[in-house]
């Protein structure tokens, strides 16, 4: 009884393992390719770990992939390898379609190959679960309803483009060859160990530095917002009981606008960790809105509620506090992932930022 883990080095691929390896003692494979959102101190608390292998590796690499499988016989693959940076989808979109289409189908055909080698209640108990983003069903309006399972795929960057590609590939093999799947279209994750270029992450670090807070365009953005290890509790229970060849929406009930996520970073770091110099939130600052920027996501996840009782235990204001206190309390692991490339990356997509009015 074993899992393979793709891309469990990342944000959410990484609380995941955590999650799992204390929840259970069943062993944890971790293949990652460590690219720049990739990061083995994500799961420096398993060094030693009896329980958990990584494997650095990239998983467009058929022949490794399928050593894997011979190797350790996982009954299950959760699949969360991918780009996933919207920003670096728009400069370049290459590595997106080579990962999450090229990856997907690689993984995918592995998976029927071992699939179809297992027989009686190993076959029976193979699953194959895919993670995925609710940017494939692309922009709602400010009164539309949230996004179901049933809603048309719309979308709009070449991030969202390629995971609706890969999603695409996992119901085809599902219903083509019988591969035994499920699929999960969260919301925005939050939470320990997210890469500083996403917004929250970004913010506590840029305010903690004294540089601005920059936000697109007039900051009315609306995400539904998900702490991460509330994320990792839904695929466990979709891994657990899901209904093959299914797909269920995971969201946290909490409908923001990119402002008022700012806000309430500065407003929690004011009273955790205040500056002399004043309020953070002198230090907002808005920018040119980026290409295609879509307006409004909402996940309706009545579906998984109904079906396997699973709801997210955090409230948007439990889960921020935490995650403020985290990034307070590591200031290690950020200095360690901000290298200079990284600097360079976000002086290069924010530009100068405009004075906050």
């Amino acid at each position: 009884m074993t899992l393979l883990v793709t891309g469990g080095a990342g944000f959410i691929g990484s609380n995941f393992v955590l999650d799992w390896l204390a929840q259970s003692d069943e062993p944890v494979v971790t293949l990652d390719a460590l690219t720049y959102a990739g990061n083995l101190e994500n799961l420096a608390s398993l060094q030693g770990d009896a329980r958990h292998t990584f494997v650095h590796g990239d998983i467009c690499d058929r022949v490794l992939i399928d050593r894997l499988l011979a190797q350790h016989r996982p009954r299950a693959i959760v699949h969360f390898a991918a780009e996933s940076h919207v920003d670096r989808s728009i400069h370049g979109p290459g590595a997106f379609m080579r990962t999450n289409i090229e990856g997907t189908y690689t993984l995918l055909e592995a998976a029927r190959a071992f699939w179809g080698s297992l027989q009686g209640g190993e076959r029976e108990a193979f699953r194959f679960h895919h993670v995925s983003t609710d940017e494939v069903y692309g922009s709602l309006g400010s009164a539309d309803a949230a996004f179901t399972e049933t809603h048309p795929y719309e979308p709009n960057s070449p991030y969202s483009a390629s995971k609706a590609a890969s999603d695409h590939l996992v119901r085809a093999w599902h219903h083509t060859y019988g591969l035994p799947v499920v699929t999960t279209n969260c919301s925005n994750n939050y939470g320990p160990f997210h890469f500083p270029e996403k917004l929250i992450p970004l913010m506590i670090v840029n305010a903690l530095a004294g540089k601005p807070l920059p936000i697109y365009g007039d900051g009315q953005n609306v995400r539904d917002w998900l702490y991460v290890r509330d994320h990792a509790s839904a695929i466990r229970a979709v891994l657990a009981g899901g209904r093959l060849g299914e797909t269920y929406n995971v969201g946290g009930w909490n409908e923001k606008t990119n402002l008022e996520i700012v806000h309430t970073v500065c407003d929690l770091l004011d009273e955790l960790h205040p500056d002399a110099a004043g309020s953070y939130r002198r230090l907002i600052t808005y920018v040119q809105d980026r290409p295609g920027h879509d307006r409004r996501y909402a996940i309706d996840a009545r579906k998984i509620e109904r079906e396997l009782g699973w709801r997210p235990a955090e409230t948007f204001e439990t889960g921020i506090r935490k995650t403020v206190q985290w990034y307070l309390a590591n200031a290690d692991w950020v200095a360690h992932v901000q290298s200079g490339a990284y600097r360079d990356w976000v002086a290069r997509q924010y530009g100068e930022a405009a004075p906050s009015p």
